[in-house]
């Protein structure tokens, strides 16, 4: 068994990307949850589902991602005025 285990392939990005990689992320997995929602309501999870929801995830991850880069400043205000601080 080698004592080192092997180098990542991929290196990791420095701390500062955290503020933005934080809401990309979210954002790319809440909104293709919604959207997913929302297009199996409106029409259903046949094969008119497959053609609908790429284009509402799209739609709704361009208006997410801004939205959180905005608006998680402000949640983490509003946690931490109803949350004890340590």
């Amino acid at each position: 068994m080698p004592k080192n285990p092997p180098a990542s392939i991929l290196r990791k990005l420095p701390q500062g990307y955290t503020r933005f990689l934080m809401p990309l992320v979210l954002s790319v997995f809440m909104s293709a949850i919604v959207s997913a929602v929302a297009t199996a309501t409106s029409v259903g999870l046949g094969p008119d589902f497959v053609g609908h929801w790429p284009n509402a995830w799209a739609a709704s991850w361009i208006v997410a991602f801004p939205s959180l880069l905005l608006l998680l400043p402000v949640v983490r205000r509003i946690v931490a005025w109803m949350v004890v601080q340590p």
